[in-house]
């Protein structure tokens, strides 16, 4: 039997992106394997990142997300592989930088700044339904 391949959406941050850390990131996503689908400099609009934090709304950060998130151009990667979804999170390590593990993407690169929302590098989709709705909206 031959393993299905899956998309997932990442999304390369303002932050890593104002960094110059794209290069890396997509070289540790390609050391692991994976293949770049597509990939897209985007200065994302308000509109596009309602529709992709839509759970979030009402939420104490989603204001100081969305505006994070349109303060620079972002990354968009489509990105397919066997398990990509569930490999690219362990990959960007856990949410908060500060305890990523050492050896991802978050762990090596990122720091708490201190700042209203999280500046972690990079966004995956968490689940295959996911990763559709966000890739449909990113690479319509």
């Amino acid at each position: 039997m031959v393993a299905s391949l899956e998309e997932t959406l990442v999304v390369i941050k303002p932050d890593g992106v104002s960094r110059n850390l794209t290069g890396e990131i997509l070289s540790r996503i390609e050391a692991k394997g994976y293949q770049l689908v597509d990939i897209r400099l985007i200065h994302a609009d308000r509109e596009l990142l309602a529709s992709h934090y839509a759970e979030h709304e009402g939420k104490p950060f989603y204001e100081p997300l969305i505006e994070f998130m349109q303060s620079g151009p972002v990354v968009a990667i489509r990105v397919s592989g066997h398990r990509v979804i569930e490999g690219f999170r362990t990959l960007a390590g856990t949410t908060d930088p500060t305890t990523a593990a050492p050896g991802t993407i978050r762990g090596d690169l990122g720091r708490d700044w201190g700042l209203p929302v999280q500046h972690n590098l990079v966004h995956g989709s968490d689940s295959p339904e996911t990763a559709q709705r966000e890739l449909s909206l990113w690479f319509s």
